[in-house]
Order: structure tokens, then sequence, then C-alpha cells
């Protein structure tokens, strides 16, 4: 029996309308994933990769096609559904900074738990942020804000908290991106370890270096995505 996708991405379309004239950010993108499978996707800054992510999480809706998550089309889901989605399917980490500012770095990574309405005590998401902690090499950041840390740090706690919920599938924009290169190995041997236990990545970056731990390399170029080689 062939193994089944996680997800099936399907002639995906985003357009958006310029000065009167109608663009495609990306364009009839088809891309199929299987639990574990990590997939690298590598390309020019504004050709189209992010959007394509933050219509995989559900954060932007197409203008065509189909988002097909474990047999359910996600692709236009509503503020609601596509939010529990996020919270109890996926994990996300975006380029940007996305910390609450009000939140220590520990409030900050169980958030997603309290969000999603598992069943587990406070004491067990507490337990499970603080061993995604000692990972990233933030333990002894948890009772900080996130205005008291660099730039890498908030990198790491954003993965960290796109863990906690040990997501089906792992999207991260750029995760490596403020990171030295001792702590860019040490987050994609993480990733790896993560696939290889059945969480599917699919990670946006521009360095080459980190591409040799996945499974496949994808080129974005004006919109469109192929698999390289």
């Amino acid at each position: 029996m062939a193994e089944q996708k996680l997800l099936e991405i399907n002639e995906l379309t985003k357009e958006y309308v310029r000065n009167t004239v109608t663009f495609s950010a990306v364009k009839n993108v088809n891309l199929s994933v299987k639990r574990g499978e990590f997939i690298s996707i590598i390309g020019r800054s504004g050709s189209g990769k992010s959007t394509l992510l933050n219509m995989t999480a559900g954060l932007l809706r197409p203008s065509s096609g189909f988002i097909n998550f474990e047999g359910v089309d996600i692709a236009f889901f509503n503020d609601e559904e596509a939010s529990h989605f996020r919270n109890t399917k996926i994990g996300f980490i975006p380029q940007g900074r996305s910390l609450l500012s009000h939140l220590t770095v520990l409030e900050n990574i169980t958030l997603p738990c309290y969000l999603a309405v598992q069943k587990n005590n406070a004491e067990d998401i507490t337990a499970k942020a603080l061993s995604f902690m000692e990972e990233t090499g933030i333990t002894h950041l948890a009772a900080s804000l996130p205005k008291e840390l660099s730039g890498g740090e908030i990198k790491r706690v954003t993965i960290a908290r796109a863990l906690i919920n040990s997501p089906a599938l792992l999207i991260a924009d750029e995760p490596t991106g403020d990171l030295d290169t001792a702590t860019t190995a040490d987050i994609m041997r993480l990733f790896k370890r993560i696939a290889e236990a059945g969480t599917a990545i699919i990670m946006v970056t521009h360095e080459q270096d980190t591409v040799q731990y996945g499974n496949k390399v994808y080129v974005m170029d004006a919109g469109n995505l192929t698999l390289q080689g």
C-alpha cells in the first residue's frame, strides 16, 4: 500500500493587484509531503516562498487551488478553524518576530498548549517546554521578556514554541537566519531528529549548508516551485 501523504497542495495560486495590474506571487504550485519528510525550499527574495508558507499555515487565503491536510481541505478555513489548525496540527516559525512582549520566554513557549486546550496539566506543559528550551539552549532565559533577548535568542524561543505541541507538520521560514554557525548546526540536527520521529518539515532557507539535513530541495522562482535535480 502506498504511503499516505500528510499534505497535498494542488494548483495553489495567490494573486495580488498592484496599480490595477494583477500578478501572481504563487503560480499553480503542486507539492506532496509525507509524514517525516524534510523539505527545503530555496530561491531569491520575492520569489513567493513566504507567501506559499503562509497559505500552507492557514495565515493567508489562496486565490485558487487546494491545500489538503490529513484529508481535509484547509485552504478556505475561517479564522477560528485556521487558528485551531495552527495550534493543534502545525508548528510555525515565521521570518519576523512574533513573541508576545508582555509574556516571559516560558509563557510564550507554553501558550500554544493552552490555546489548543490540551488535556495536559500545567506541570506537564511546563516540563515539556523546559525540555525544548534545553534542546535550543535557552533554559536560562525562562523568566526573561522578549525585549531582553537578542535576535538569535528570540529565534530559538520561536522554534521551541513551534515544537511544544508535537506538530504533525513544522513550517519554518528562515529558522536559522539570526543564528551563529554552531547554533544553526544544533537546530538543524534537532530538526532532523524531529523529522526522523515522524514530523514533516517544510523549511525556507537562504543558507545552502542547511539543505543537507533534508530529503528534498525545491527551488522557488517567480512564484513557480520546482524540484531541484
